[in-house]
């Protein structure tokens, strides 16, 4: 199906919407070339704990969608990871931050073949069952990398990329996702 092409400001975006988010780079600090590994390794962006208390007030639903790869390679298990969502979800709980759920690919993609790992869109296939609302039309995939990107579009999601880089097949760009958010607050009528 070919995207149409929409603009942030015609998006109508209210509580029927969901905001799909990736995680490293995006709510936390990516280490580049290597894996957040466990909690002590994890530091939030700055202004996204803000950001997203706001963004649970706008969208309806939201859902992390993130490769951990770290696992597959065995660098980390599940528990590390679980380890470290539960205390991010449980600091979200604390700042009045609703996320649904969060969904994450394990696999080491050289080795390993799986559909969960972005680009494919297993995760938000596993998102739909769990959530029969989701109307894909009606999210926005907000990301820093081209998979993420790729992600959103094969599903005809609205792409917001998070980055200094030039945008690659996204909608639109900004540097952060409290940036992202201001924009959202100013020029969006809820």
């Amino acid at each position: 199906m070919k995207k149409q092409k929409r603009t942030l400001k015609d998006l109508n975006i209210d509580k029927s919407w969901t905001l799909f988010l990736d995680r490293d780079g995006v709510i936390n600090k990516k280490i580049e070339n290597d894996y957040v590994r466990s909690w002590k390794q994890f530091e939030f962006l700055p202004g996204v704990l803000d950001a997203l208390k706001t963004l649970s007030s706008i969208f309806g639903r939201i859902i992390i969608v993130t490769n951990q790869r770290g696992i597959g390679r065995g660098l980390m298990t599940r528990e590390d990871l679980e380890n470290i969502h539960k205390t991010m979800l449980d600091i979200f709980k604390k700042n009045r931050i609703k996320v649904d759920a969060i969904y994450y690919c394990p696999h080491n993609y050289e080795n390993e073949k799986c559909h969960c790992r972005k680009p494919d869109i297993g995760m938000a296939i596993e998102a739909k069952k769990d959530f029969p609302d989701i109307d894909f039309f009606k999210s926005v995939m907000v990301g820093d990398s081209i998979s993420d990107m790729e992600f959103g579009n094969r599903l005809n999601m609205y792409t917001v990329f998070i980055g200094k880089d030039k945008p690659i097949l996204a909608d639109v760009k900004f540097n952060s996702l409290p940036e992202f958010t201001e924009y959202l607050v100013k020029n969006l009528p809820f």
